[in-house]
C-alpha cells in the first residue's frame, strides 16, 4: 500500500523525480509538466504571464493527449512554428474568460471631493474616480460550469482589478483598492470583493496571491480582517461581520499553522511569521526566467531557489535586495533567501489584524474569543520589540534567522506605526529621526523602497503607493504637529509625483521612479503597468485626509526641513499683522 501511494504521489507530481517539491497547482498545463516547459522556453510570447492566462478550447485531456503526439513525433523537441500553431488551435486568447464591468454603484461625484480645495487636483481625483468603471472585471459563466480549461479561478462577484497585465484580483492589492471604492461610496463593489475572497478561504483555507491556479499555493500580505474593518467602518453592516468573523478567524489560522517560525533570543522562544512556499517548479508566469536562473545553481540547488522566489512572491515584494542580503551574491536574485527572514510588515499586518479581532469579538459579545485575540497581539507585540525593534536606530527591522538583523532601510520597517503595533507614543517621533538619519526624506518624489539599486522593482529607484502609505500613516499617529508635518509634505510629494505623471501621460502607474523627477517606475520581470489599483486608491486617500492643504502647483526645497519651512511661514505670517 505505501508503494502503491508513493507512485501516486509520484504520478500526481508529474512524474518528478523522488525528494522534488510539489508543484504549484494539480494542472499539467498551467503548473507543471512538458507542454509548459516547452511552450515557455520557447518564449512565444514578450510575458510569460500571457500563456498560463490563455484558456483551453478543448479539455484539457485531449490537449494533453495531442501534445504527447506532437512531442513524440519530433522527439520531445518541437519547432516554434508547430509550437505557435499547437498554440493557436488549442488555446484562446486571454482575457475571453472575464468580461467588463461598470459597477452598479458607481457615482459621479462621491461627496470627499468637496474637501479638495486645488481645482486642478479635483478634477483630477474626478478623473481618478472614472479610472473603477475601466477596471472592472466580471468573471464568465463557463469559468464555473467548466473550471478545467481556465486558469482563472473563479469568483462570483465583480471586482476591481489592478490594471495592465493584471486582468485578476490580488490580495494584497485589494486593500488599497477597497480604501479608494469606499470613499468613492461604492460600498457594494468593496462587499462583493470581500464575499469573494471570503468564499476563497471557506475552499482553499487562505486566500492566493492573485486568481489564478498557479497562485494557489502561494499568498500574500494579510490584510482581509482589515479589509472588514474598513468596510464595517463604513457602513456598520455587522450582520456580514457576525456571519464571517469565523472565516476572517480560519485565514489568519493559515498564517499560524502555515508559516510560523520559532526564533530565540536569549533564553526565551517568541513564535513570529514568515513568507514560506515549500512548492516546487518555476513559478508558471515566470517560468522561463526561474529556469534560466535555476541553471547558474547546482542542481540540487534548484527547488529551494524556486520555493524560495515563491516566497519572495507571496510577499508582494517580488523581488527586491530585502530578500537577497546575507546571500552570496545579494546584487542577484540566485542568492534569494526569504523564508529565512522574519519580516516586519508581515508580523505588523497580523498584530493588526490580531487586535482588530479581538475587538470584532468582543464587539460580537465574544468575550472569550476577545482575550485570546488580546493575548496573541500583546505576545506579538513583545516579540517585535524583543527581535525587530532597534532602540538605538528608532525603527524595527527584518530579523535574518542565520544573520541577525538586516539593518538595511526599507519604508517597510516603520510599518509597526502604520498598524498601531506599538506600546510607547515617542515611537513615532524616534521613527522620524531614523528617516532623518537614512536620509530618504531628501527625495523629493516619493520614499524610496529601499536604496539599493539592483534592478529589481521592489528597490531603488522606484517608489510605490503601499509603502508611501505605511510610512506617511504611520508618522501622522504622532502627537507632535512637526512630525505631522513631515507626514503631510510626504503626502504633498507623492500627490505631487502621481499627477504630474498623469498630467504627461493620461495615466496612473504600479510604481514610480523618483530618481530624477517623478516618471513611471522600471526594472524587474515585465515593463511598468498602467492602471492602477492601488496607486488610484492610495491618492484618493491622501486627498480625502489632506485635500484642504494638497496643491497641484510647485513643491517646496526638499532640503528645507518641513518644520523649518512651517515656522518661517508662521514668521511671515506674524510680521504682516497690525500689531
Amino acid at each position: 500500500k505505501t508503494w502503491e501511494l508513493h507512485l501516486l504521489l509520484l504520478l500526481g507530481l508529474g512524474l518528478r523525480s523522488q525528494g522534488a517539491l510539489p508543484p504549484p497547482c494539480e494542472s499539467q498545463i498551467y503548473c507543471h509538466g512538458e507542454l509548459l516547459h516547452q511552450v515557455q522556453m520557447a518564449k512565444l510570447f514578450p510575458d510569460d504571464k500571457q500563456f498560463v492566462d490563455m484558456s483551453l478550447s478543448t479539455a484539457p485531456d485531449q490537449v494533453l493527449q495531442r501534445f504527447s503526439e506532437l512531442a513524440e513525433a519530433h522527439n520531445h523537441s518541437i519547432p516554434r512554428q508547430q509550437l505557435q500553431e499547437f498554440i493557436q488551435q488549442h488555446f484562446q486568447a486571454v482575457g475571453k474568460e472575464l468580461q467588463p464591468w461598470t459597477p452598479g454603484d458607481w457615482k459621479e461625484s462621491p461627496h470627499f471631493l468637496q474637501k479638495i480645495s486645488d481645482a486642478k487636483l479635483r478634477v483630477w481625483a474626478q478623473q481618478l474616480n472614472q479610472i473603477w468603471k475601466k477596471l472592472g472585471k466580471q468573471i464568465k459563466p463557463e469559468v464555473l460550469s467548466q473550471p478545467e480549461r481556465f486558469s482563472l479561478i473563479y469568483s462570483k462577484h465583480p471586482f476591481i482589478v489592478p490594471g495592465g497585465r493584471f486582468v485578476e484580483f490580488y490580495y494584497w492589492d485589494s486593500y488599497w483598492v477597497m480604501e479608494g471604492l469606499l470613499l468613492s461610496e461604492m460600498t457594494e463593489t468593496v462587499k462583493g470583493m470581500l464575499q469573494n475572497f471570503l468564499d476563497l478561504v471557506k475552499t482553499y483555507g487562505h486566500i492566493p496571491n492573485g486568481g489564478r491556479v498557479y497562485y494557489l499555493q502561494r499568498s500574500q500580505p494579510p490584510l482581509l480582517t482589515l479589509m472588514m474593518d474598513r468596510y464595517v467602518a463604513h457602513t456598520n453592516d455587522i450582520t456580514f461581520l457576525r456571519e464571517n468573523i469565523e472565516t476572517l478567524a480560519l485565514e489568519l489560522n493559515f498564517w499560524t499553522v502555515n508559516r510560523t517560525i520559532s526564533v530565540y533570543s536569549g533564553e526565551k522562544s517568541y513564535n513570529l511569521n514568515r513568507y514560506y512556499v515549500p512548492f516546487g517548479g518555476p513559478r508558471p508566469e515566470s517560468y522561463s526566467k526561474d529556469a534560466e536562473l535555476a541553471e547558474t545553481l547546482p542542481e540540487g540547488d534548484r527547488e529551494a531557489l524556486w520555493a524560495e522566489l515563491k516566497a519572495g512572491a507571496e510577499s508582494g515584494w517580488d523581488f527586491s535586495s530585502r530578500w537577497l542580503v546575507g546571500g552570496p551574491n545579494p546584487d542577484s536574485l540566485s542568492s534569494i533567501r526569504t523564508s529565512k527572514l522574519v519580516p516586519v510588515d508581515l508580523n505588523a499586518f497580523l498584530c493588526q489584524a490580531e487586535g482588530l479581532m479581538s475587538n470584532f469579538y468582543s464587539s460580537l459579545g465574544n468575550d472569550s474569543q476577545a482575550e485570546r485575540y488580546r493575548n496573541l497581539r500583546a505576545q506579538r507585540l513583545a516579540a517585535l520589540n524583543a527581535l525587530l525593534w532597534d532602540e538605538q536606530k528608532g525603527a524595527w527591522f527584518d530579523y535574518d534567522t542565520e544573520k541577525g538583523k538586516n539593518l538595511e532601510f526599507y519604508p517597510s520597517n516603520l510599518a509597526p506605526l502604520w498598524a498601531g503595533c506599538f506600546s510607547d507614543p515617542a515611537t513615532v517621533d524616534k521613527a522620524l529621526k531614523y528617516l532623518e538619519d537614512s536620509q530618504v526624506l531628501t527625495y523629493q518624489h516619493g520614499i524610496p523602497t529601499s536604496l539599493r539599486n539592483t534592478g529589481q522593482q521592489w528597490d531603488f529607484p522606484n517608489a510605490w503607493a503601499p509603502l508611501q502609505d505605511l510610512v506617511i500613516r504611520g508618522l501622522a499617529k504622532s502627537s507632535s504637529p512637526r512630525t505631522q508635518e513631515v507626514a503631510f509634505q510626504l503626502a504633498q510629494n507623492w500627490i505631487r509625483t502621481n499627477f504630474d505623471v498623469y498630467s504627461q501621460k493620461s495615466a496612473m502607474y504600479e510604481k514610480y521612479d523618483i530618481s530624477n523627477g517623478g516618471q513611471p517606475g522600471g526594472g524587474g520581470e515585465y515593463e511598468v503597468q498602467e492602471g492602477f489599483g492601488w496607486t488610484n486608491g492610495m491618492a484618493l486617500m491622501l486627498l480625502d485626509r489632506y485635500g484642504d492643504r494638497l496643491t497641484s502647483g510647485t513643491q517646496m526645497t526638499p532640503q528645507v526641513p518641513p518644520c523649518l519651512v512651517a515656522a518661517l511661514l508662521f514668521h511671515l505670517l506674524l510680521s504682516f499683522l497690525p500689531w
